[in-house]
């Protein structure tokens, strides 16, 4: 009788472990599309809703300051002479040999430069991707990857309104997706960052990561 008791709680005990693991584990928002993040594998690409600004010059007229430009929703920008113009995906080389290709027409020997137009928090596009922060922040969602690519775990909790009260700061996860597909998952600890002085610990974050915070169990 006192093995049988001795069996039955150990297979209690079992059963609540994996029930722990289950509520323990990160939810499926985590999955990170390949496809978005090989996106910015080779520098950023224009994109819809990322502003430019692109001035156009030739020999023979006389130069004009750079306008402004937004990328619709089918990836096209609105030029002068040229019409419309499909730019998404490209890099800013690409797009400035697209459009001198466009001007020849029209110009002898045409000089284009193209520039991204960005401002934090200004609602614009961040032309350097986005990472996503879930769980236990204040405002969970995407938080935009700076010019500098100088973003780290810390700094994007802060954009996210910082982790709330019931937040378990020592077991933070980034989940990063190759262009293969193939995700690693990463420990970040705030407390070992923060008391113990390891800013070698602030991990460098990429477009397309996911950063979830859990909730402390204790």
């Amino acid at each position: 009788m006192g093995k049988l008791y001795s069996y039955i709680s150990l297979l209690a005990m079992l059963l609540g472990l994996a029930g722990c693991a289950s509520l323990l584990q990160e939810p499926s928002e985590q999955n990170v599309d390949a496809d978005v993040l090989a996106t910015y594998f080779d520098g950023p690409k224009v994109r819809p809703g990322v502003a430019l600004a692109i001035s156009v010059t030739a020999t023979g007229t006389q130069g004009q300051a750079a306008k402004q430009y937004f990328v619709d929703a089918d990836g096209y920008i609105a030029m002068e002479l040229v019409g419309q113009i499909k730019c998404d995906g490209l890099t800013l080389v690409g797009l400035q040999q697209k459009i001198t290709a466009a001007y020849k027409e029209f110009f002898l020997d045409p000089h284009v430069t193209a520039t991204f137009i960005y401002q934090s928090g200004g609602g614009m596009v961040s032309p350097w991707g986005t990472v996503t922060v879930l769980g236990e922040v204040n405002r969970p969602g995407p938080v935009d990857v700076p010019s500098t690519m100088d973003l780290r775990v810390t700094r994007a909790l802060q954009l996210a309104g910082g982790a709330t009260g019931i937040a378990d700061k020592t077991n933070i996860r980034v989940t990063r997706c190759d262009k293969d597909g193939k995700q690693t998952k990463t420990k970040v600890d705030l407390i070992e960052i923060g008391k113990e002085g390891r800013p070698d610990k602030d991990m460098l974050l990429k477009a397309g990561d996911v950063v979830w915070v859990p909730m402390s169990w204790y």
